[in-house]
């Protein structure tokens, strides 16, 4: 929406409709994108976009738009570019598949050129309540509290199989509660207010380290796709209400204080 605005072309964005956080609808609809909510799930309202820009001159900017896939990999350039190598190990939520496709894309090209000599170990985590990949299986009505990666049928699906098996990775799942629990705690131990999708990465470090599965020397990067203000709803509900005011008044405030 903010390109379109820039360069003065129309923007159309389809979404389903009462599951998509309010902080990006507000985002695109003040940049002045047409939003037009679908009854149906996100595979429902990716396929109808696929099948209008068949037919109309739009284009599409999903994440099966390859030019997406270019920009997206550059991530992966600037990783290296900041560690002065490749990690040893990339977490990164998965929802529809465009990012670890186009980090994997981005880390072989550093490789083929010769600014880095080995690869990371791409490892991909779904929301287990919208996880095809996992278990295999287009989910119909997926679900869960990442909405973000709430995507039953992602259109990266085969490159996001070949990023992991070429990279020696893999493709799991975490809860909600775990992706909460991780939500949290980037929040409250490190200063970092994410989106909960985000969260998914580093529920992922936890449950793994939790098995046991590191070895204590590994150089892990956990990503994080989205600011916590995409999904300001999931926060508020977090802390379980909104604040109560108190009385403009000295004791009033030294109560609030535990003082």
């Amino acid at each position: 929406a903010a390109y379109a605005a820039r360069a003065g072309v129309r923007c159309f964005m389809l979404f389903p409709h009462g599951y998509v956080a309010l902080g990006k609808l507000a985002q695109a609809i003040h940049l002045g994108a047409h939003v037009i909510p679908v009854e149906g799930n996100f595979d429902q309202a990716l396929e109808l976009v696929r099948q209008i820009a068949d037919l109309e001159p739009i284009t599409l900017v999903n994440s099966v738009n390859p030019f997406r896939i270019e920009g997206q990999k550059t991530a992966a350039f600037e990783i290296v570019d900041a560690l002065g190598d490749a990690p040893d190990l990339l977490f990164i939520p998965v929802g529809n598949a465009g990012n670890i496709t186009a980090y994997w894309k981005g880390f072989q090209e550093y490789q083929k050129n010769g600014i880095v000599q080995s690869l990371p170990h791409m490892i991909g985590f779904q929301a287990d309540g919208s996880a095809p990949i996992v278990y295999d299986r287009v989910f119909e009505h997926p679900e869960t509290v990442a909405t973000a990666i709430r995507i039953g049928n992602p259109a990266s699906w085969k490159q996001a199989l070949e990023a992991a098996d070429q990279s020696g990775g893999s493709i799991a799942s975490v809860t909600d509660e775990e992706i909460l629990e991780a939500y949290r705690l980037l929040a409250r131990d490190e200063g970092v207010f994410c989106e909960p999708a985000s969260a998914a990465s580093v529920a992922g470090i936890i449950k793994r380290a939790r098995a046991g599965f590191f070895q204590g020397e590994e150089k892990i990067v956990c990503v994080l796709t989205g600011n916590g203000l995409k999904d300001p709803a999931t926060a508020i509900k977090q802390v379980g209400s909104e604040p109560s005011p108190v009385p403009a008044r000295l004791d009033s405030i030294r109560t609030a204080l535990g003082l």
